[in-house]
């Protein structure tokens, strides 16, 4: 299948799919999801995942088995978003049990991050289970944290496959690359979807684009030595952190730790621009997140001319981790 099939379907899904959801009144963003509406007056759908699903997994040459734990990880997500699956732990143990199924099944684990004591104990079955699932959940719940504002999620995770692509070309790497271009072209459409505010991701979309996306990046810092671990962390640093960071400042703050609030950074940010620019809420969404995925983008292209020097690599992650905690602190300090 051509990346112009890919388009015109994932065109055609974006609009059908929205026409069903808005006409029955199903999965919109005004029922599901109230806290939207900081950056939201619209009535959007929430259907991102299930564009993504469609367009993507049934061309994508995945083992069959493979294929059906990442469609699973979509349907735990869309149960969040229906607010059948409420309960945080809950849904955060049906992610434990995805992510170990896929990886049961794909044995794609992470075999090296460079430090000698740390790689001896990923000889070890359990802890280099306990090390990828760690890994993906903290992934795919901080992909839905910044998942809070348009552009933002899809576009980071556009930038995040172009270097992959751009790497594969430099290397000649072993890897699918047709499933990354499908994935590309899907992301784009999207892109241009939510830059306009016809969808949201939602849970769904959120947990099945990034769990597709971190699946590769660890087949990735396994196919070439030169390639250090600490690359594939800088592609991913932000929704991590974010994860992290967010966790640690609502449990300071006595709030339910996986629960939504109004305090990510591209929240505040979103508010900040929102009182120095008289333009529509959407248009001020999009705006914020293109801002933070243009500064994410520059610190791609830092790591991808370094991407075999480790050191430097950890430099780039700290610097950009106090980063961001010096914008996010002024935000703060100046909205409130």
């Amino acid at each position: 299948m051509s990346e112009i099939d890919v388009f015109l379907i994932s065109i055609f899904l974006c609009l059908i799919t929205n026409y069903i959801l808005s006409k029955y009144d199903f999965l919109l963003d005004k029922k599901f999801f109230p806290h939207k509406s900081l950056v939201s007056k619209n009535t959007v759908p929430i259907s991102g995942g299930i564009i993504f699903i469609l367009s993507t997994l049934l061309y994508l040459k995945f083992e069959y088995v493979s294929s059906y734990i990442i469609f699973l990880i979509f349907i735990v997500g869309l149960l969040s978003d229906l607010n059948i699956l409420k309960s945080p732990s809950k849904r955060f143990i049906l992610q434990i049990f995805t992510i170990f199924i896929l990886i049961f099944f794909s044995q794609n684990f992470v075999t090296s991050i460079r430090i000698p004591f740390f790689d001896q104990l990923l000889s070890n079955t359990f802890f280099k289970y306990f090390f990828v699932i760690f890994c993906l959940l903290v992934l795919i719940n901080g992909s839905n944290f910044i998942d809070g504002v348009n552009t933002l999620l899809i576009g980071y995770f556009i930038s995040v496959v172009f270097m992959i692509l751009l790497l594969i070309n430099k290397y000649n790497l072993n890897i699918e690359i047709n499933n990354l271009e499908i994935i590309f072209s899907v992301l784009l459409i999207l892109f241009i979807f939510n830059f306009f505010e016809k969808f949201f991701c939602g849970d769904g979309g959120a947990y099945v684009i990034s769990l597709v996306i971190g699946f590769y990046l660890i087949e990735l810092s396994n196919l070439d030595l030169l390639i250090s671990p600490y690359f594939i962390a800088c592609l991913l640093w932000y929704p991590a952190y974010e994860c992290l960071f967010s966790m640690i400042r609502k449990k300071f703050q006595k709030s339910e730790v996986t629960g939504p609030d109004n305090y990510h950074l591209h929240q505040l940010l979103f508010i900040f621009f929102t009182r120095k620019l008289k333009l529509k809420k959407w248009i001020i969404s999009s705006l914020t997140g293109l801002t933070i995925n243009f500064l994410n983008l520059i610190t791609f292209f830092i790591a991808y001319q370094n991407v075999s020097l480790t050191k430097t690599l950890i430099l780039i992650i700290i610097l950009n981790i106090i980063l961001y905690n010096f914008i996010y602190f002024l935000l703060k300090k100046k909205i409130s």
